[in-house]
């Protein structure tokens, strides 16, 4: 009994070694962006490779969490979207919330809570997570920049202070900002990594 108990367990695990791992990519700095396609709140088809030649800004985002609330309470992302937006950047916030966790929210409940919180960005919904996974999003807010040639250049915090308190937000270093800068001014990017914050996300 024994011996067939060990022969099993043995089989077991070279099965296990024989199944080819399905590890996600994750968007790496100075590699090419994951591509995705997500529908917005108006139930259409948003694809990253149709702003090909454009810097886009990808924000991965919950409503519910303080470390989010913190930067639309202040009005900060919202200056930011527009800021940006206006000098032609594209701006997408990505919700990767799982159906009956914090964030997850119908097509039309999202709209209604962009609408109220007055942000500017087009707001994508990936309930299955896959999206976010593709990339390594781990929290709320967390930040990638890409440039015209659908490149990842900065990958990381919105800044460098990790805390809930809006008053933090215009003493804070923005790298977000820094990058995006650096990239529409043809400069080099000082800061192109750093660790994201906030609340993990809620796959």
């Amino acid at each position: 009994m024994r011996r067939l108990v060990t022969a099993v367990s043995i089989l077991a695990w070279s099965v296990a070694l024989a199944v080819p791992s399905t590890v996600q990519a994750v968007a790496v700095v100075g590699k090419p962006a994951p591509a995705f396609s997500l529908r917005d709140t108006d139930g259409k088809t948003v694809r990253l490779d149709s702003f090909k030649g454009k810097v886009v800004v990808l924000e991965w985002t919950n409503y519910g969490c303080p470390f989010v609330k913190k930067h639309y309470g202040s009005g900060n992302m919202q200056a930011l979207q527009k800021k940006y937006m206006d000098q032609g950047v594209v701006w997408l916030s990505i919700c990767s919330s799982a159906k009956g966790k914090q964030g997850n929210m119908s097509e039309s409940e999202a709209k209604a809570a962009v609408a109220e919180t007055g942000a500017g960005s087009r707001y994508l919904l990936d309930p299955k997570g896959s999206v976010g996974k593709s990339y390594g999003a781990k929290t709320t807010p967390h930040m990638f920049v890409i440039d015209a040639s659908g490149k990842v250049v900065y990958a990381g915090a919105i800044d460098d202070k990790p805390s809930t308190d809006p008053a933090d937000v215009p003493k804070a270093k923005n790298y977000v900002a820094d990058a995006v800068d650096a990239v529409l001014g043809g400069q080099p990017i000082e800061v192109a990594a750093t660790p994201s914050y906030g609340c993990s996300v809620k796959y």
